[in-house]
Formats: structure tokens, C-alpha cells, sequence
């Protein structure tokens, strides 16, 4: 392994661990929402129907699949989704957002796509933003599940 992948691994969990701290409180002040709440919102956002079962829905957002039923249950308090039992798998159940989760989820969507802009997308060009991406695909392409 070179100086330059061990470098490149280095920024990568620097990078991570100065701006998502950055992120979440910009979030929160501006719009009373953790991070890792307007990720749910935002992969729900995505799915079809705005609902995802709690396996996928671990499997897609960047919480953890044992904290993503805890970010759940504090979304399903606030009204911002509903938590439904899977008819046909008692062991497993389905996260839908809500209109007041989607209201909410909009109106973050600016503070958090600002937040990008400023502190990463205008720091570097865009050919250094589409190779970081492609590099990137490449390796969650190969990880284990």
C-alpha cells in the first residue's frame, strides 16, 4: 500500500468527521432536524410510495441498521412518519413518511443542500467532484453486505 492510498483513506475519514458534525448543527438550528433524521426523510423521500421496509431502509441510509429503528421510533413520535407492522412478516415493518414529514423534509432540503455547496462541491472543480463520485461508486460496488 502506498503513502497516497493510505493519504487518500486518511482524508476521507477526516473529510467525514469534520463536516458531518457541520451539517447536523446547521440543520438543527436552521430547521430543528438531526442529520440523521433528514437522511431517513430523504431515502423515504426517494422510495416508491415514500415507504421502505426497516431492512431496507438500513440498508440504504447512513445510520447504522441497529439505530435506524431508534431514528424511526423518534420520527414516528414527532408525526414525521408512520411505523406499520409487515402483514405478511410479523418480524419485520414499514416506515412511510408523513405529509408533516415531507413538509419538513422540503423545507430542510435547502439548508442541507447549501451546506454541501459551501463546505465541499465549492472547495473543489468539478472534474475532482465527478472522480471523488466515481471512485467512491466503485467502492461501495464492491463492499460486503
Amino acid at each position: 500500500m502506498s503513502d497516497t492510498d493510505v493519504a487518500a483513506w486518511a482524508a476521507l475519514l477526516r473529510v467525514h468527521a469534520a463536516l458531518v458534525p457541520t451539517l447536523d448543527r446547521e440543520l438543527q438550528a436552521a430547521c430543528a432536524l438531526p442529520l440523521t433524521w433528514y437522511d431517513v426523510l430523504l431515502e423515504l423521500n426517494y422510495a416508491p410510495g415514500r415507504r421502505l421496509s426497516m431492512g431496507e431502509l438500513g440498508q440504504r441510509a447512513v445510520v447504522s441498521r441497529t439505530r435506524v429503528s431508534r431514528v424511526v421510533d423518534a420520527l414516528a413520535d414527532a408525526g414525521l412518519v408512520t411505523r406499520e407492522g409487515n402483514p405478511d412478516d410479523r418480524r419485520s415493518a414499514y416506515a412511510t413518511l408523513t405529509e408533516m414529514g415531507l413538509d419538513r423534509f422540503r423545507a430542510a432540503a435547502p439548508v442541507y443542500l447549501d451546506g454541501i455547496k459551501r463546505h465541499f462541491t465549492d472547495l473543489i472543480s468539478a472534474d475532482e467532484s465527478r472522480t471523488i463520485a466515481a471512485a467512491l461508486a466503485k467502492v461501495l460496488a464492491h463492499r460486503p453486505v
